[in-house]
């Protein structure tokens, strides 16, 4: 008798850990129709096709949960399971992730990719041990100062008004090293902020900013690469790990596959969307290397505060200088 309970029991067991169905409820800002969702909705399909059914993604586009505060409280709450944030907005979770975010870090692309290869994967290791499962880091490239008035110079900037995400408090401070005082709002009320004067200067990838209008209100940039901007796909580690070990396998090879696929279209899209601003009219200025050289040594500036005061670790921090280093001198 205890033979036959011990099978029924096992039996159970097995069975279970081969029926595991969920539905994960995947929020992103990226609009329907984007390149983010139709690749995301594309491996959702994969999923859904290898797990035979049992698990599904669900998305909410748009923007429609919120932004990436509203968005993270709920997956804490347990209302989402997984979203698309901005490196910003994930800061409160793992202060690191915003590591590529250092003003001035680089001055290449392909000095990204150098980093990149070399340093991903610890950071998607330093955000699971705060509980997050993450699948990959997509670029959305470098994010330039645009302005209603022409401006150079680190004092011409200073007396605008300029916009900072509200949930990114790294941000913030990077700006305060430059002496500027930004004004933080919500993604959602940029475009609203430059048409009624609450802000007249941003700094964005062009690809985000022809996506959101905001290049509409714009007529000036600047010719330098002031940050480099990235989006993650992550996933609470509580609901991944409700998954049988095989479909953890297949979401994460999905998952990864659609990242990587994002961040090789956003590349070439970043291009495209440089050269659509200039076709529409906006003026790029190039800084002479004067200008260059002073509003490098404030960018470096603000980096060491933000190491100091531990708004990134110093030793990713020195492990990023070492491989930028390394790439200018020839050593790849």
């Amino acid at each position: 008798m205890n033979t036959l309970r011990a099978i029924i029991v096992v039996s159970i067991a097995l069975l279970s850990q081969t029926s595991t169905a969920a539905t994960l409820k995947i929020a992103t800002l990226s609009p329907e129709g984007s390149v983010w969702m139709k690749v995301l909705r594309k491996h959702a399909a994969n999923i859904q096709q290898r797990t035979d059914g049992a698990v599904k993604l669900k998305f909410y586009p748009g923007g429609v949960m919120g932004d990436d505060k509203t968005v993270l409280r709920k997956m804490r709450l347990g209302q989402l399971h997984g979203a698309v944030f901005t490196a910003g907005g994930l800061v409160q979770v793992y202060k690191d992730i915003t590591l590529y975010n250092l003003p001035m870090l680089f001055r290449s692309e392909a000095e990204v990719d150098f980093v990149r290869t070399a340093l991903d994967e610890e950071l998607l290791a330093g955000l699971r041990l705060k509980k997050f499962v993450g699948f990959g880091f997509a670029e959305v490239g470098f994010a330039y100062p645009m302005m209603q008035q022409p401006a150079t110079t680190v004092a011409e900037v200073r007396t605008r008004k300029v916009w900072v995400p509200d949930n990114d408090p790294s941000a913030v401070r990077a700006f305060a090293a430059f002496d500027i005082t930004p004004i933080p709002l919500p993604i959602a009320d940029v475009l609203a902020g430059l048409q009624t004067g609450l802000v007249d200067s941003i700094a964005s990838p062009p690809i985000g900013a022809i996506a959101l209008q905001w290049h509409t209100q714009v007529e000036y940039a600047m010719e330098l690469p002031l940050m480099y901007v990235y989006g993650l796909t992550v996933m609470g580690e509580k609901p991944f790990s409700r998954l049988t070990a095989a479909q953890q396998q297949v979401v994460e090879e999905e998952l990864r596959a659609a990242v990587k696929a994002a961040d090789v279209s956003a590349r070439n899209d970043h291009n495209k969307a440089k050269s659509a601003l200039t076709s529409q009219g906006i003026q790029w200025a190039t800084p002479n290397e004067a200008k260059m050289s002073e509003w490098q040594t404030m960018a470096n500036a603000a980096s060491l505060r933000l190491v100091d005061e531990g708004y990134i670790s110093r030793d990713l921090y020195q492990k990023v200088l070492a491989l930028v280093k390394r790439y200018r001198a020839g050593d790849r």
